[in-house]
């Protein structure tokens, strides 16, 4: 979302004010001691440390007749609840030392409930800047690029891992890469234009979740200020993922109106199909994904947030119903005969049919209230996101309290529904309650 600009109107009136104010203020100050500045104060420091660490419960009431609950619990006892308890931390650290700036994000996590427990050690990020002259900046490291105007979907986001939209501000693991960018500044209506360019190696020991083969990967984007107008063109080359190119942009109408989209082609984009009598067959075509928002503040501090997202790699309707519809066989089978041949094939495709939002059409709105009826530091909001192709949906409210210093208390309640072979009805867990407590430093 770009910043509102600063007019120069606007710049000399907070000019004035603040002369009039140090005018008011300037006496009596003097009269108790001398004025002193303090130029230590506004320098960057050399080294930075912040955090969290978090605490998170939650109840999932399960769907023992879904498609997806048969598919990865059928070999368990049947159960309609599930409670987890979840803990994490992360870290991250800036060292500045002449044109030279180190910073690292490490993340780590654990889970436990009835049925597994899971821990993990993540590098989210550790990479080195060089910024030889103003303006101008070499990167080399581990990497997490933030790439697109959408706020739940980035559709030009080649070169970084999806957002999760019931949570897209978390921080997100990079890539390994090596970018530079040029920042000039201009006079007029074109405010400034940039260029950012990266390569993005893959091997069998480098990037490989961001796709097979040994390849550089060459991404690029072009960026421009003009008026209040942010926009940007990216492309990414042929490699470990197929050539795509796209824009973006975000205007913003006064102080409260911010509109933003995305559009995004994606040549010979390959999806895997389900195939009941073998190995998944490979589709192969090329595909067009965009994305229009806005995000909208009234006057009474309520902020909404709206985006229709077309998914071009996404599946159809049809599609999805007949692997939900194999999925239901499959499971019937091995109840009735216990051979687990058939949920295996149904199975191959998961990772592909499964993903969050893997269809075609999607519509996310949020609204979010500060502060209602003046009870301070209390947050309220909603948050829906709707299969416009299955008619389908899952429903968040959520309350969100800072009245305690660096802590955060959050909770959130999802409600899942859809018909039967639908996207959302046929999800593992129709409720989830979640309970969090976070401690920043």
């Amino acid at each position: 979302m770009a910043p509102p600009r600063v007019t120069a109107a606007r710049r000399w009136l907070v000019a004035a004010l603040l002369g009039a104010g140090l005018a008011v203020v300037a006496p009596g100050a003097l009269a108790q001691d001398e004025y002193r500045f303090d130029v230590s104060e506004f320098e960057k420091k050399a080294f930075e440390f912040s955090g969290y660490t978090e605490l998170r419960a939650e109840h999932f009431r399960l769907q023992p007749g879904a498609a997806l609950y048969q598919l990865n619990l059928f070999d368990q006892p049947r159960r309609t609840g599930l409670d987890r308890f979840s803990a994490a931390a992360e870290f991250s650290g800036i060292y500045r030392r002449g044109i030279a700036t180190f910073q690292a994000t490490a993340h780590a996590d654990a889970q436990h409930d009835a049925l597994d427990s899971d821990r993990s050690l993540r590098l989210y990020e550790g990479y080195l800047t060089l910024e030889p002259a103003t303006g101008t900046r070499l990167e080399a490291g581990k990497r997490a690029l933030r790439w697109g105007k959408g706020y739940a979907w980035n559709p030009v986001g080649f070169v970084e891992r999806p957002k999760d939209p019931n949570d897209p501000e978390l921080s997100r693991e990079g890539f390994v890469m090596l970018a530079g960018s040029v920042v000039r500044s201009f006079d007029g209506p074109l405010q400034n234009a940039s260029v950012t360019a990266a390569l993005v190696p893959t091997g069998p020991h480098l990037n490989k979740d961001f796709g097979s083969g040994s390849h550089l990967n060459p991404a690029v984007k072009l960026s421009v200020l003009y008026r209040d107008t942010d926009v940007d063109f990216v492309a990414l080359g042929q490699g470990a993922r197929s050539a795509r190119y796209g824009v973006d942009f975000s205007r913003n109408f006064g102080t409260n109106l911010e509109v933003h989209g995305e559009w995004a082609r994606i040549r010979n984009n390959r999806r895997a199909l389900f195939n009941p009598a073998g190995p998944p067959a490979m589709s192969t075509a090329h595909a067009t994904s965009y994305l229009l928002g806005l995000r909208y503040l009234t006057q009474n501090d309520t902020t909404w947030i709206a985006e229709y997202y077309r998914n071009g790699t996404g599946y159809g309707s049809q599609e999805m119903r007949d692997w939900f519809t194999a999925a239901h066989s499959a499971s019937a089978q091995y109840e009735a005969t216990g051979d687990a041949a058939a949920l295996a094939r149904a199975r191959t495709v998961q990772g592909s049919y499964a993903r969050p939002n893997s269809m075609s059409r999607y519509l996310y709105l949020r609204a979010s209230q500060k502060e209602p009826f003046d009870i301070l530091y209390l947050t309220p909001s909603v948050t829906a996101i709707v299969n416009l192709s299955d008619r389908s949906y899952s429903l968040a409210p959520e309350l969100l309290y800072t009245g305690f210093a660096n802590v955060e208390l959050r909770a959130r309640f999802f409600f899942i529904h859809g018909g039967r072979l639908s996207e959302f009805g046929e999800k593992q867990n129709s409720r989830r309650l979640e309970l969090r407590a976070r401690l920043s430093f």
